[in-house]
């Protein structure tokens, strides 16, 4: 009987089993159900919804509680994350909104299907609602939520979404979506990295919207129907993820029914005929469909909102009439890129914060296969090429092709590059919407270069039929990869995807033997991936060979084939980070020297060349007034380590000849902490007077760090430096009040973090020469409140170990250093009257008032405030304590008004009241008036750089 049952019972359980997992499978399968009534109010910019969500737990985990994505509340307060973000990027807007242009969530009530109450709350500062069920949802088991909530959208002046000026909607990520959970919950707040991640859901949509309003959509749009002032549409999508509806008032969407698609675009070219154009967008369509396959849905939105989010970054923002390529190539780039990404965000279900390499890849993959087929000898500079003056730059013979890795290569030299792998919203701005996405297309046509087209092929519609519609990772593309790959292509995920280092091979040596040649190659960076070499005879390819495994040198031999030099990566499909070492000649020692190349402008690298780059340039100062000059250096529009930056200039007051060099090597150690060391030595001769010049010449060493999140702005900085001054003076002016030579040692340690909501700057300097000893501390300090009023603080310190000196030319000043280590920009360095005198550099003492006695020789202390009254207006006090040899110590204030037009680049400083009583009413006012102005064209254009690094 035992035997029996034990039988019996070993039978049937298998099969209770197979029961059980035949019921949870069609559960585990089964999608949630999503359905929304929504009332756009066109006044308020509210939307108003009713949300009948059936939630499926399809894990393997109990759910006490579900978390959904309420991406519309990030614009509810400063303090979010995307208002955090944006502020790393220097934008200030979301943080100095008005209460009425702030966008959220209102929740109103959430009950169960038995309209039982929910407690809900949201996550602290972030945009996830957490819903607390009455009891733990079991796997595979369902709950029915009701939720009613108001939308209050945000202007469209922080990120594209919300409402615009002129009356239209971009809404997306608008209503609550599932969190995914995946053996624990993905929880990404909205950071403005297009990288929603939320569970797949079968959604259906009744909106209702102003009648004025033309409706583009991702869904599919069912029907459509009016009444008095309203639209009403009804909307669904299946097995899909959040709903895209753009509503505008002035350019109505049109449906274009191509051969595999049914296209849903406002994206039009006014210089391209229209039948053409539709020509254009059925051949984009096919391709897609060829290299990828069937699209699943309806209809495919297209629209001019999503390509000016991500555009072609380059040439393409050009303004349309100097836009140098033909209107069909501008127009197919622009469909392409746009229709590719909407294409893979709405069928690939990757986490877009982790894996959105994977998208980028194959966008920027078939972007590059797009033009190789249909567009095989395109420029970088489209018609720009063939003008006289620019064709012979690199530039002009690029093709366009070659972008992707220049592009890519912006970063890697300034060693900035991050892995592919990095998460989303860890990687810099440049490397999110540009390099790191080119880098992923490079590294499929790498790949493709390697193994051939057909296994990329292959591997690229069997992955996209294989998980189209279906959650997917990183792990499943490597896997299909490797799959079709026929030979090992590990590298790839391991040196190329989850690294940063970078790739560079040189060729170390070539001997003849007979009709062979032995071809050493040195792997510089010891990053072991594929290299190819090729033979070329007059610019012809005669051969071509891969090489892989080589650690740190190893030698080939190879057939000579006719070859009169070897070239490594000569089609630049590998992203090399120096090919300036990348070839040999094969006709003797004289023909391998590279020539000497001299360019007009600065160009793109030619590693055949040695290039020197010569262009006008002119300076000011009011002794030697416009010095225009010629400066030469061999800096290319890439970073390299070693740059010298040579300018003679002609002073046209002083009729005679100035000017500044300069030589620079930059060592990297790494990406993070001690990242790099700095040698230098530069020198310059200007005017410092009438008829009395200066020159400089100063050695250095500076070390750099930074922190591992290559996002933040902090940097340290030590430098050491010997600065040697040589002086000439008129004797017309009299003696000098020091000798007209001197040495300076200088240390300084700095620390910046250099944000717009809060900055902090601080250094340590110590000087040390044969006259005196000093050290001091300078602190900076800058915190936009969160009443959008801005606080400015400021302290210096300053004492003399020791002071041989008899004037004040080495002393600390209040209000206009000297300068004698010639560190300012000083438009009229030695003037003490008339409107140049009046130009302020925050320097030492940091004063603004111009109060008798200025100088302090033994020791002083100050500190600088100013506090904004309205926008760029602001009050400004200083106060501050200085001590002179035999003297009491004095005590010294000053106030006024500051119009802070750009911090640090153009002020205004009015003063009010000082030691000197009441400046405003005193004789001669204006030349109390105090001024910042930069006008140097690097420091200028480094304030609009800064976000993209």
């Amino acid at each position: 009987m035992d035997i029996k049952e034990g039988i019996i019972y070993y039978r049937v359980k298998p099969l209770f089993a197979f029961l059980v997992l035949f019921c949870c499978g069609n559960l585990l399968f089964s999608q949630h159900q999503n359905t929304i009534n929504a009332t756009l109010k066109g006044d308020t910019h509210v939307i108003q919804i009713q949300q009948d969500f059936l939630y499926v737990n399809d894990s393997n985990d109990p759910l006490p509680s579900l978390y959904f994505n309420d991406w519309t509340h990030a614009y509810s307060s400063k303090k979010t994350p995307l208002a955090k973000r944006l502020a790393e990027d220097f934008k200030k807007s979301l943080h100095l909104a008005k209460p009425n242009e702030r966008g959220f969530t209102d929740l109103l009530t959430v009950a169960d299907g038995q309209y039982r109450q929910l407690m809900w709350e949201r996550e602290p500062e972030r945009d996830l609602v957490r819903i607390n069920l009455n009891e733990a949802l079991a796997p595979g088991d369902s709950v029915n939520l009701l939720i009613t909530y108001t939308v209050q959208l945000p202007p469209d002046k922080y990120t594209p979404y919300g409402y615009n000026s002129k009356g239209g909607y971009y809404l997306r990520d608008w209503y609550l979506t599932p969190a995914v959970y995946d053996n624990g919950w993905k929880l990404y707040s909205n950071k403005n990295l297009e990288d929603l991640y939320t569970d797949i859901t079968n959604t259906n949509i009744n909106f209702i919207y102003p009648d004025s309003l033309f409706m583009g959509t991702n869904y599919n749009d069912q029907s459509f129907s009016s009444f008095p002032n309203q639209q009403f549409a009804s909307l669904k999508g299946k097995n899909r993820k959040s709903c895209d509806i753009i509503l505008n008032t002035d350019r109505p969407f049109q449906k274009h029914l191509t051969s595999h698609l049914f296209v849903v675009t406002d994206i039009k070219s006014p210089g391209y005929d229209p039948v053409y154009q539709g020509v254009s967008m059925d051949r984009i369509t096919r391709f897609i469909h060829e290299n990828l396959g069937d699209f699943p849905y309806e209809q495919l939105l297209v629209s001019e909102i999503d390509f000016n989010k991500n555009p072609l970054y380059g040439l393409n923002q050009l303004p349309s009439f100097i836009r140098p390529y033909e209107e069909q190539f501008q127009f197919e780039m622009k469909f392409l890129k746009t229709a590719l990404n909407s294409f893979l965000r709405e069928t690939l279900f990757l986490d877009p914060r982790k894996d959105k390499w994977v998208n980028d890849a194959l966008i920027n993959f078939l972007m590059i296969r797009y033009v190789e087929t249909y567009y095989p000898d395109q420029k970088l500079l489209g018609k720009l090429s063939n003008i006289w003056l620019i064709k012979g730059f690199k530039l002009a013979q690029m093709d366009f092709n070659e972008q992707y890795p220049f592009l890519y290569m912006l970063t890697a030299r300034k060693n900035l590059d991050q892995a592919l792998s990095t998460p989303n919203d860890s990687l810099i701005k440049f490397n999110q919407k540009i390099a790191n996405t080119y880098k992923a297309g490079l590294g499929l046509a790498y790949l493709e270069e390697y193994l051939g087209e057909e296994p990329v092929n292959k591997a690229i519609r069997d992955f996209y039929a294989t998980y189209a519609l279906k959650s997917v990772s990183a792990a499943d593309f490597e896997k299909i990869l490797k799959k079709h790959a026929p030979v090992s292509i590990d590298w790839f995920f391991d040196s190329y995807v989850n690294s940063d280092e970078r790739i560079d091979f040189k060729i170390k040596s070539v001997e003849k033997k007979d009709d062979s040649l032995q071809v050493t190659i040195k792997n510089k960076t010891g990053n072991m991936v594929p290299i190819s070499l090729f033979g070329i005879k007059k610019d012809s390819v005669v051969s071509k060979f891969w090489f892989s495994g080589i650690k740190e040198s190893q030698t080939f031999q190879i057939p000579s084939e006719g070859a009169e030099r070897l070239v490594l990566n000569y089609d630049q499909k590998i992203p090399e980070f120096n090919q300036r070492d990348n070839w040999k000649s094969l006709g003797g020692f004289f023909s391998g020297n590279k020539k000497l190349k001299f360019q007009f402008f600065r160009d793109a690298e030619d590693p055949y060349y040695n290039q020197v780059f010569y262009m006008p340039i002119a300076n000011f100062n009011i002794y030697d007034g416009i010095t225009p000059g010629l400066r030469f250096t061999n800096k290319t529009l890439l970073a390299r380590p070693f740059v010298f930056d040579i300018a003679p200039q002609y002073a046209m007051n002083e009729q005679s000849m100035v000017g500044y060099g300069r030589l620079q090597y930059t060592q990297f150690h790494g990406k993070t902490g001690f990242y790099e060391t700095n040698y230098a030595i530069r020198g310059s001769s200007f005017h410092f007077q009438t008829n009395s010049r200066y020159s400089t010449l100063v050695p250095s060493v500076s070390f750099g760090w930074r922190p591992s999140n290559l996002i933040s702005n902090i940097r340290s900085n030590l430098l050491f430096r010997y600065v040697n001054v040589f002086r000439t003076i008129d004797p017309a002016l009299g003696e000098l009040d020091t000798e007209p030579d001197y040495s300076v040692f200088n240390t300084r340690f700095s620390f910046i973090n250099n944000g717009i909501i809060n900055y902090l700057y601080w250094f340590a300097d110590a000087q040390h020469s044969s006259d005196f000893t000093k050290l001091s501390l300078n602190m900076e300090y800058r915190r936009l409140l969160d009443n959008n009023r801005q606080l400015n603080l400021r302290f210096f310190a300053g004492a003399f170990l020791r002071n041989n000196t008899d004037s004040d030319y080495f002393s600390f000043a209040l209000d206009r250093p000297t300068d004698y280590l010639f560190d300012y920009n000083y438009l009229g360095r030695s003037e003490d009257s008339g409107l140049f005198s009046q130009q302020i550099i925050i320097a030492e003492g940091g004063f603004k008032s111009q109060l008798e006695n200025p100088f302090a020789n033994e020791w002083i202390i100050t500190t600088n405030g100013s506090f904004s009254l309205w926008r760029w207006i602001e009050l400004y006090g200083d106060l501050g304590f200085l001590k002179n040899n035999g003297l009491s110590p004095r005590f010294v204030y000053d106030s006024g008004i500051r119009l802070n037009l750009v911090t640090d680049y153009f002020e205004l400083y009015f003063p009010l009241y000082s030691n000197k009583g009441w400046e405003i009413g005193n004789p001669g006012y204006d030349q109390s008036i105090r001024f910042v102005v930069t006008i140097s064209p690097r420091t200028l254009i480094g304030l609009f750089t800064r976000k993209w690094f």
